[in-house]
């Protein structure tokens, strides 16, 4: 029974190789061969060399079994027969490996050039090459576990400050006019943030101190932005009222530098109200629970940070007609009493005390009318308009524009048609009394005949005839038959 487990954390400068079966080997497999000790024969035992790498083979697989091997993958190469071929190699060795159908295998995504691994794999040799290499089984991102206890460590270690209590958070602005925002200049999460702060709070001022947020020593620059920003007169920038700090999705090693201690107690020291808006909604900074609030996506934190102009325009429209009718149904109700007053057994001995009263009241009335008269001109006078623009639109005057037009391409249409047929006309006349100008017709009238022969064609000389042959002469008026009797030339 093989036992996975790590022979020490320290780095070499060899790959690093956890075993999983014991080096000694206390039974024989059926049809494995072990080098065997030196023949007592006297003579000689010569082995052909694919035997040589057979029991090579043979002795690595048995005596080694499984490991897990840790290193960084260089020359990958897919093949399209579903199988992987790489290199794993550190800073002392590498190691050719093989992933037979690698897309059925767990953790073939953590594959790509240039990635720090951790590869389950059984050690062989390629007897046509002489090559000795690995069968990789499965594999993982390396540096997970390690990355994750200190992110436990320092968790629990800023927990024990109190750096996490509700308590020192501060409240988020209600409606902040300036907001400052830590992140990359060039990353998607900056645009994500000023589609919001454009759709909901079109009066907002962002300013942005563009830093690095990946890699090593971003951290520094993260920390160093949030602090000059914490005193912004300080070092002459802005002032604003929040500050959000944050960066788009990615793997753990990717958000990391969101998990430094430095990060963390700028954010906790920071004046200003801070938001944390890294990664995606699963992802979980040390920066998440320094900061006043937590936001799960960069947009998300711009929506907390801005209340949405619409509504606040419908909750104010709502409030001004609640005054309005409040205001009205008192008036009302004072201008009841009055005229009970008024109608009462003291109303002649009350009028002079009731002059001031009503003078104010008509005062108040005017005050009211000239707040809400402009107003309401100018909803009637916007409601006019779009009547207006409504009713130019409407589908019944487009369709009576058009076909005024198109009766008038209509009419076009028509008289250029008769112009043409008046033309072709004319034309046509002058042809047919050139036609009878030119043509036989008046020749005929004039006394002229023509003479067609037998084949049909005008007969143009006596000799073309024959004796016998049957003519045929026209006339202006009619043709009459004829036979030759005689031909002379003369």
């Amino acid at each position: 029974m093989c036992q996975f487990g790590n022979r020490g954390k320290e780095r070499t400068r060899r790959a690093r190789i956890f075993p999983c079966a014991p080096r000694e080997v206390c039974c024989l497999l059926a049809g494995v061969e072990l080098f065997s000790q030196p023949a007592s024969e006297p003579e000689k035992k010569v082995l052909s060399v694919t035997r040589l790498l057979r029991r090579m083979k043979n002795l690595i697989e048995v005596q080694i079994g499984g490991v897990w091997v840790e290193g960084e993958v260089s020359n990958l190469r897919k093949q399209g027969s579903g199988h992987w071929y790489f290199s794993l190699k550190d800073e002392g060795a590498q190691i050719s490996c093989a992933m037979f159908g690698a897309a059925r295998r767990d953790g073939a995504d953590a594959l790509a050039d240039g990635a720090k691994v951790r590869v389950f794999a059984e050690p062989s040799v390629y007897e046509a090459r002489g090559q000795l290499q690995i069968i990789v089984l499965r594999a993982e991102r390396a540096g997970l576990g390690e990355l994750q206890a200190r992110f436990e460590a320092l968790k629990n270690k800023l927990l024990a400050e109190g750096l996490f209590d509700v308590a020192r958070k501060k409240v988020l602005p209600g409606f902040p006019r300036k907001i400052g925002v830590v992140t990359s200049e060039t990353g998607a999460a900056l645009q994500d943030m000023l589609h919001v702060f454009a759709r909901r709070a079109p009066w907002v001022t962002v300013v942005l101190f563009p830093v690095r947020v990946q890699g090593r020593g971003a951290e520094l620059e993260i920390a160093r932005a949030v602090e000059m920003m914490s005193d912004a007169v300080k070092h002459g920038l802005p002032v604003c009222d929040l500050l959000i700090v944050g960066r788009g999705g990615g793997s753990l090693e990717d958000l990391w530098n969101f998990n430094e201690e430095i990060v963390a107690r700028a954010i906790a020291a920071c004046a200003l109200p801070v938001i944390s808006a890294v990664g995606h909604e699963i992802d979980f900074t040390i920066a998440d629970f320094v900061a006043d609030v937590r936001a799960p996506t960069p947009s998300a934190a711009a929506e907390l940070a801005v209340p949405d102009f619409r509504e606040l325009q419908e909750r104010l429209a709502t409030r001004r007609q609640r005054m309005e009718r409040l205001l009205i149904e008192t008036l009302a109700t004072m201008q009841r009493r009055l005229e009970n007053c008024r109608r009462g057994p003291l109303a002649k001995e009350t009028e002079r005390m009731l002059q001031e009263p009503v003078m104010r009241l008509d005062r108040l009335r005017e005050r009211l009318d000239a707040v809400i008269r402009p107003a309401l001109d100018s909803a009637q006078a916007r409601c006019s308009a779009a009547t207006h623009l409504l009713a130019a639109r409407t589908p019944a005057h487009v369709l009576a524009r058009r076909t005024e037009t198109l009766a008038a391409l209509h009419g076009r249409m028509e008289r250029t048609t008769n112009e043409r047929f008046a033309a072709v006309a004319a034309k046509l006349e002058t042809s047919r009394g050139m036609l009878r100008t030119l043509g036989p017709e008046l020749t005929f009238e004039r006394g002229f005949s023509m003479t067609i022969g037998a084949d049909g064609k005008a007969v143009k000389s006596a000799v073309d005839l024959k004796e016998g042959e049957v003519l045929t002469t026209k006339f202006a008026h009619g043709s009459a038959e004829s036979k030759v009797t005689a031909v002379r030339d003369v």
